[in-house]
């Protein structure tokens, strides 16, 4: 399970990658880069900060393998999104919905205190749009008003709550992961978002 949803992670953030690399009109080359920069730029901090490397993109090719036919299909299937602002919200939705939880367990599986996995989970979801954010000369999203990582925060708690009740281990994954994706979708439809010190 826990494999499963990183790979389904990867996918969700190289397609975010590719609709931003496309949107800026980048080559085959940019494309594939930011692609893959954006699936695993999160986890290889993630890793690193954890102490396990080589990082695991590295050591199991199949990452790699699935950002390539990822990149491939994105492209060849561009006209088939309508909406490519509403394409690239959904899936960096999934993409931090899904690396929280990831993040979240690999952290608890080294021993760590449930804050520094909430905080690791965080940085494992969000570092790898901000690699693509400000390669692609934007400001991250983490650094705007919107709720993003605020909704990694909340789905890193609320994986050690509903831990606490009888319910298997894939379960609590799963159900973590949508309260991230809930979070952030409900946030964006109702215009909830941070403060700002600026007027």
């Amino acid at each position: 399970m826990f494999y499963a949803i990183d790979i389904l992670g990867t996918i969700a953030f190289a397609i975010s990658g590719v609709l931003v690399a496309l949107s800026k009109r980048m080559d085959l080359f940019g494309i594939l880069i930011i692609a893959s920069v954006t699936a695993v730029g999160g986890g290889t901090l993630r890793d690193v900060l954890i102490g396990e490397t080589p990082v695991s993109w590295m050591l199991n090719l199949n990452y790699i393998y699935v950002i390539l036919a990822t990149t491939i299909l994105t492209i060849i299937f561009k006209s088939k999104i309508d909406y490519l602002r509403k394409s690239l919200f959904l899936f960096d939705t999934i993409g931090i919905g899904l690396y929280t939880v990831v993040g979240v367990e690999k952290g608890l599986s080294v021993g760590l205190d449930p804050i520094i996995c909430i905080a690791l989970g965080t940085m494992s979801a969000c570092f790898g749009g901000v690699i693509r954010d400000i390669l692609c000369n934007e400001i991250p999203v983490i650094f705007r008003k919107e709720i993003y990582a605020t909704a990694c925060i909340v789905g890193g708690l609320s994986y050690f709550l509903i831990r606490k009740l009888p319910i298997d281990d894939n379960v609590v994954f799963v159900i973590a992961g949508l309260v991230v994706i809930a979070v952030r979708l409900i946030a964006v439809r109702f215009k909830v978002s941070l403060p700002s010190l600026y007027k």
